[in-house]
């Protein structure tokens, strides 16, 4: 499953190609086979497109060039034997007992876990020997030395994120497997090969992946490439102050597809999560961000994941999409659906029309789409005038003016044209003689059965006449 954090770095890697003409490029990493998930790769590729974002190249498209690292070992291992005929990586013979040995042994000793080259000084007769024997290998990185002048540049350079970075070792110069014995690479020879194979320019990724920098800028020195500039993204942290992980709830993308979030509302809000506008702007399409996106507006500080923001996002989303007829009518097929399992929702009167018009009437009101049918059943069924809030409602009208109100009310919409709802309660107020609260009262009474709502205008507008007659019939046949 997509995580919210990795929605967030595909999102500013496609704004960024967008804004500057670029191409945005999917490719599945999927190198460890230890930790491969049935379906994940469908649901990336759906989650993207679910936001939205439109990858040029990656699964699936047109161009030429496979994006399933699993199915480039070739390449990395060519890449591989490059560096071990430069002296710029090495075998090691090391087992996985011998290897964990030696991190037990470091963690006792309060040192950070790191390999101890036993491998690096093996001469080639015993290599040789060693191959002839079949004894598995991995192929380590001989990383540089920081403090050699020579190499030194590879633990200096200017992330897009936090401004200048200069390591000095141990951490971020060990010498790291690149190729493991099962033939396939690990993360950090496959995307430095595919970097530069597939041309690019710009890496925006995780801040987990900063220590790994030096060692992914020795080997693009190795092979004598250019180096891309790199962006690296602060985490993303839950109100408590710890990590945000897929196992939160608020951390797989997936989560907040099956609550009811807008695609534009996640992206809106996915995108301020570390990327600062230069306005105070808040709401954004994604056609907005594409033009406004930029590096510079990357900050360093950890975003704190909160539902009260996006809920907020959601409810302006709503409203935004409803003043937008290809937008709008999305949304309206979307509550559709939604009513469509509404238990005690009337599918026949749930049509795409009454839907708009109930979406109108209560989008303030509205955080998820799905709470249509409970903001405004009404819209959609008669209401239940027997309920304790609808005899609290009706008792604040004096008995002697119900029948008087709704007769009136009634006397005056005969005809199949609405007539203009402001001038009609001052006029039934006059008829009958009573305040036009009263009447406002009587109507939220009859109509929805509940003491709170929408502006009764609107309301009476939203309704067609015939669902007015017969539920003022029905209130009025409840006074007799």
């Amino acid at each position: 499953m997509l995580h919210l954090g990795g929605l967030r770095t595909a999102l500013f890697n496609y704004l960024l190609s967008r804004r500057y003409g670029g191409a945005f490029v999917l490719r599945i990493e999927d190198t460890d086979q230890t930790r491969l998930v049935p379906g994940a790769t469908e649901n990336i590729i759906n989650t993207l497109e679910w936001a939205g974002l439109t990858f040029d190249e990656g699964p699936g498209r047109s161009s030429a060039g496979n994006y399933f690292q699993s199915q480039r070992a070739d390449i990395y291992r060519k890449h591989a034997q490059i560096l071990l005929d430069q002296g710029a990586a090495y075998r090691c013979f090391c087992t996985p007992e011998r290897l964990e040995s030696l991190r037990t042994s470091m963690a006792s000793q309060g040192r950070p876990p790191a390999y101890d080259r036993n491998c690096r000084h093996l001469s080639q007769r015993q290599i040789d020997e060693k191959l002839r024997l079949g004894e598995p290998y991995t192929i380590r990185l001989l990383a540089p030395n920081p403090v050699d002048q020579a190499s030194a540049h590879v633990g200096q350079f200017d992330d897009a994120v936090h401004g200048h970075m200069h390591f000095r070792g141990p951490a971020g110069f060990d010498d790291a497997v690149l190729l493991k014995s099962d033939g396939l690479p690990t993360y950090h020879l496959a995307n430095v090969v595919d970097d530069h194979l597939m041309g690019i320019t710009h890496v925006l990724r995780g801040e987990e992946w900063l220590m790994s920098t030096p060692k992914h800028r020795a080997l693009f020195t190795a092979f004598g490439w250019p180096i891309p500039q790199y962006a690296h993204l602060p985490l993303l942290m839950n109100p408590d102050g710890s990590k945000l992980s897929k196992r939160n709830r608020d951390g797989p993308v997936q989560q907040y597809i099956d609550d009811g979030y807008l695609p534009s509302a996640l992206v809106n809000y996915t995108a301020l999560l570390g990327w600062h506008p230069e306005s105070n702007q808040e709401l954004f399409t994604l056609q907005e961000l594409e033009s406004q996106f930029s590096l510079s507006g990357l900050g360093r500080s950890k975003s704190v994941v909160s539902r009260e923001r996006i809920n907020w996002l959601n409810r302006q989303h709503i409203r935004m999409a409803l003043g937008d007829s290809e937008r709008s009518a999305v949304l309206v097929k979307k509550a559709c659906k939604e009513l469509a399992k509404a238990p005690n929702c009337d599918a026949h009167s749930a049509d795409e029309r009454t839907v708009h018009k109930a979406l109108d009437l209560c989008c303030d009101r509205l955080t998820f789409t799905s709470e249509l049918f409970s903001k405004a059943p009404f819209m959609f069924v008669d209401p239940d005038l027997l309920t304790p809030e609808a005899t609290k409602l009706l008792n604040k009208v004096p008995e002697d003016s119900r029948i008087p109100i709704i007769s009136c009310v009634l006397s005056n919409i005969q005809s199949e044209f609405k007539p203009e709802w402001q001038s009609l309660v001052k006029t039934v107020a006059e008829a009958a003689q009573v305040p036009n609260k009263q009447v406002m009262m009587m109507l939220r009474f009859a109509l929805t059965g509940q003491s709170s709502g929408p502006k009764i205008p609107d309301l009476l507008d939203a309704l067609s006449i015939d669902t007015i007659k017969r539920r003022l019939h029905r209130a009025a046949h409840l006074q007799k």
